[in-house]
C-alpha cells in the first residue's frame, strides 16, 4: 500500500487525537450557537473529460494544513444583515465573500445551492458548523490570496479521491465524502438538480475507534446514537478513515 504523504499522516494524526475527547450526540449540539459556523462552495464545470471541481490547497500551517479544500471560511459579523436572518442565508453570503478574497472569482449568490451542512464530532476541542454549497463557475481566471491557499486545481472528484487514496493529497473527512457524492454525477446540470430534488443533507457526525482505527459516524448508522432502543438492521452510514484509502459505506 502507497504511503501516505507526511501532511496526509499529520492529518490523520489530528483526527485520531480528537476522537478521545468525543461524546455521543445531544439534540442541542447541531445547532449550538458557541461552535464557529463556516461556508464553503463547491464551483463546478463541465469538460471532455468529465464533471471538475475547483480545489486549493491550503499553506503549511493552521487548523488544515496542507490540505486541499474547496474554498470558504468562517461567517464575518458582516456576513449578517439582520439579527433574524437565517443561518443558512448568512453562510450563503460569507461563501460569495469568501471565495472572491481566496480565488479573486466573483459568484452569484442567487446562483448558489445548499448541498449540505456538517457539524462536526461533540466533544473535540476545534468544532466549525461547515455549509457546502454548489454552483457553477461563472469563468473567470484564478487568483489566488497567499495568505489562504499555494496552489489550485481543476479535479474530477473520482482523480481527486485516488489521490488521496494513493497518499498523494490531504483531505479531510467532509470535502471527501462530497467528492465521493460528485462523482457519481457526470455533468454539472446533474450536481445542481439533485441538490435541488434532495435539500440539505445534514451530517450530525460522531466519532469513534473502531478496530481498524477512527471511525465517523452519522445518522442511519446503527452505531450512530448508542442509547436507541431500535434493534440492530445492518444499516449503515459511515467513514473508515483509519488506513488510505478510506472506506464509506451507506445503505440509508
Amino acid at each position: 500500500m502507497p504511503q501516505p504523504s507526511p501532511s496526509a499522516d499529520r492529518a490523520l494524526q489530528a483526527l485520531s487525537d480528537s476522537i478521545g475527547g468525543a461524546r455521543s450526540r445531544r439534540p442541542e449540539d447541531a445547532t449550538d450557537p458557541a461552535v464557529p459556523v463556516a461556508a464553503t462552495v463547491i464551483l463546478l464545470r463541465d469538460t471532455a473529460e468529465g464533471l471538475e471541481v475547483l480545489m486549493i490547497e491550503r499553506p503549511d500551517r493552521g487548523s488544515f494544513a496542507g490540505a486541499w479544500v474547496f474554498p470558504g471560511g468562517k461567517l464575518e459579523p458582516g456576513d449578517r444583515h439582520a439579527a433574524a436572518e437565517l443561518e443558512e442565508a448568512v453562510a450563503r453570503r460569507a461563501a460569495v465573500r469568501e471565495t472572491a478574497e481566496e480565488t479573486g472569482l466573483d459568484l452569484d449568490a442567487e446562483a448558489l445551492v445548499t448541498l449540505s451542512c456538517w457539524d462536526p464530532p461533540p466533544g473535540l476541542a476545534l468544532r466549525i458548523r461547515t455549509w457546502f454549497f454548489v454552483a457553477p463557475t461563472a469563468g473567470g481566471v484564478v487568483s489566488l490570496s497567499a495568505d489562504e491557499a499555494v496552489a489550485a486545481q481543476w479535479l474530477r472528484p473520482a482523480d481527486a479521491l485516488a489521490r488521496h487514496g494513493r497518499g498523494g493529497l490531504t483531505l479531510y473527512p467532509p470535502t471527501w465524502v462530497t467528492l465521493h457524492g460528485l462523482a457519481e454525477h457526470a455533468d454539472v446540470e446533474s450536481v445542481l438538480g439533485a441538490a435541488r430534488l434532495g435539500g440539505v443533507q445534514r451530517f450530525e457526525t460522531v466519532a469513534r475507534r473502531g478496530g481498524e482505527g477512527p471511525l465517523l459516524l452519522w445518522q442511519g448508522d446503527d452505531e450512530w446514537d448508542p442509547d436507541a432502543a431500535a434493534a440492530a438492521s445492518g444499516s449503515r452510514h459511515r467513514l473508515e478513515i483509519g488506513e488510505l484509502p478510506w472506506r464509506y459505506q451507506r445503505t440509508v
